[in-house]
């Protein structure tokens, strides 16, 4: 019997906010430091991006604030759900994010956490404009014109 095709990407967790909370620019995948039990609590999907951002610590970009919950059957001592997590990326990139967010009004926002097609941990970090009320009505407004003007088409063939 033929081996199913794997998915490119198993996503573990998700920050859904942050693309109706900011103007995403551009993408980048970053590999992520995790110890022990947190691969397997990864794998469970529980982990969450709510609150999480990255940012600078001695010249190297770090995720903070991301929830990764103690994976049950552990036998390893307990660690810290919340701890900062270093961001492998190559120098190059690295510089170039570190300058992109010195410059105002510029943030990373990590917008997932998967398990790429050789089971590697990866984020997909966002480099991100904040959105003003203003900006975020906008944005629903045409969200919801786009999907009556979808109706409509549907229904007029």
């Amino acid at each position: 019997m033929a081996k199913k095709a794997a998915p490119d990407r198993q996503i573990a967790a998700q920050n859904r906010k942050a693309r109706h909370d900011y103007f995403i620019d551009e993408n980048l995948e970053a590999g992520l430091v995790l110890e022990g039990s947190e691969v397997k609590s990864l794998r469970s999907g529980q982990g969450s991006l709510v609150d999480a951002w990255a940012g600078e610590r001695d010249g190297e970009l770090w995720m903070f604030s991301a929830y990764i919950p103690q994976y049950a059957s552990s036998h390893e001592p307990n660690y810290v759900s919340r701890r900062p997590r270093k961001l492998l990326l190559h120098k190059r990139e690295m510089s170039r994010l570190l300058n992109a967010i010195q410059r105002d009004g510029i943030t990373l926002v990590p917008l997932s956490i998967y398990f790429n097609d050789r089971g590697i941990a990866k984020v997909d970090l966002g480099i991100a404009r904040g959105k003003r009320k203003y900006d975020k009505r906008q944005t629903e407004k045409k969200r919801d014109w786009d999907r009556q003007k979808a109706r409509l088409l549907r229904d007029n063939r």
